[in-house]
Parts: structure tokens; sequence; C-alpha cells
């Protein structure tokens, strides 16, 4: 039976003395796409951070490849681990090339450049985020969606065993979602790759994650396939709102559809 690479085990932690992550518990296989959903402030994020080292832990322990993750050094974490945060604004004008070539290295001799085999890495990963006819170009230039794929390929550049990723269709339009959403399937069927992606696009979660984590205030409180998470019951519990979940006519997966509480004719 396949090992998780990634397992956590009663998570607690948070900022300033107050603990948003309240015995979060979790596995994360070779070749799964696993999707976190939640409302607003209700831990996702920070689970991320915990996930990657960057959250100190009040309990609990996150065990990567079979040893504590604390065993690791930031470098070996980072070989093991891509992290894929929320868009953020360009600060410098890199090319995408010398983005995606950032991702070597953890890989790299402290007393060395990227030799060859770090070009054919990052030829790599250009090629599967398929962003070739970008990369003289400078990120902040980018649209986007070009800019979410150059933080994926930075992350494939790494040879990451595991994906982390907090919300990459952000701000994008529906092409980009399914653009990300599709890359990430194929990374995780082709590569072997583990990937976690929080995202608050129910729907896409439904359609692309084999399984979900519904999360809420710190805890799991739900787990499992699309059908079994997203429910009308679960989600009125976890966002306070009424919605519709019918399935889907092209895929059978749930989808959630909104139920509008108020309209101008009513007042008519």
């Amino acid at each position: 039976m396949t090992k998780p690479v990634l397992l956590a085990d009663g998570l607690v932690g948070g900022y300033g003395g107050h603990n948003i992550l309240r015995g979060v518990s979790l596995s994360l296989y070779p070749g799964e796409f696993l999707g976190i959903v939640g409302p607003n402030g209700s831990g996702k994020s920070t689970l991320l951070r915990a996930l990657n080292g960057l959250l100190p832990l009040k309990g609990g322990s996150v065990m990567l490849a079979g040893r504590p993750l604390a065993e690791y050094t930031p470098r070996q974490q980072a070989a093991w681990i891509g992290t894929v945060p929320q868009i953020s604004v360009p600060v410098f004008a890199f090319t995408v090339r010398e983005v995606v070539e950032m991702g070597r290295h953890p890989h790299a001799s402290r007393l060395n450049r990227p030799g060859g085999r770090d070009a054919e890495i990052v030829d790599r990963a250009i090629k599967l985020t398929d962003i070739a006819h970008l990369q003289d170009r400078t990120i902040d230039n980018l649209s986007s969606g070009e800019l979410q794929r150059v933080t994926i390929a930075r992350a494939l550049a790494q040879e990451p065993r595991i994906l982390l990723l907090d919300e990459p269709t952000a701000h994008l339009d529906i092409g980009h979602q399914m653009d990300i959403f599709n890359l990430l399937t194929r990374l995780s069927i082709e590569q072997n790759l583990a990937v976690l992606c929080v995202s608050h696009d129910l729907n896409l979660a439904a359609e692309y994650c084999r399984r979900l984590l519904l999360f809420s205030v710190g805890r799991i409180y739900m787990e499992g396939s699309p059908r079994e998470v997203i429910t009308e019951e679960n989600l009125s519990a976890v966002y306070g709102t009424l919605v519709s979940v019918q399935s889907n006519p092209h895929s059978g997966q749930p989808m959630v559809l909104i139920n509008r509480a108020y309209t101008p004719e009513e007042e008519l």
C-alpha cells in the first residue's frame, strides 16, 4: 500500500497566542490532487504554513517521507516541497527564465553556479507550464495567468515531490482557472506529484480534486470525495448560507448553485 509522503497529526498553532489550527490531521499521497476548501479565516493558508515549516506549532507533528519535518534543513525541505503562494505584484523586473532558475537554489552547491543539468530541469519546467514563448520577457510585463504559470514553473524547477498551492486561481478569469487546474491534474498524474491546493472555488475543486477537506474554524469539518463533501447540508453548516447542490450534467460531480435571497422585483 502506498504510504503518505506528507502526514500531519493533531496540528495546533497560530499567531500572537491565538490558535487558528485546532487539532488538524491529514495525509497526502504521491500522485494525489487534494483540495482544501472552506470560508475565509478558517485556517486554510495557516495550514499550508504549518505544512512547509513556516509556522511554529504548539502541538502535533508533520512528517515528511517518514521523518519529522523539523529534522530537515530549509534547503532539504525546499528540495521536497514546492510552494506556490497567492499571486503577488513583482518587485524586480527579472526575466521569466531567471525566475524559474531560482527554483534550482535548493540543489545548487554553495560554491558553484547551477550546472548543465539545472538548465535541463529549468527547460522541462518551462515546457510543462507552456511558457517557453515568455521566457525572455520580464515578469512585470505578464498577465496574472502568465505570472501564475511562471510561479508554478519555479516550484517545479525545485524537482519537488510535493506541491502546495494557496489560491492559485485567485483573480484569474475562467479560462486561466481551468488552464491552471488542468496543469495541476496533469502534473499529479504524469509526474506522480502530490498536489495540495487551497481553493475558494467549490466547483473547480469538485471537478478536479479527487479528495476534499472542508475546513471550518481551524478544524476539518468533513473529508472525502467531492460528492461526500460538497453537499447542501455541509455547506450550509460551514458557510452559514443556503445553496443548492446539483450534479454537473457533463461530469457527474457536484455543482454549487447560489440561492438568490433578494431581487428588486420583489419590492414591486
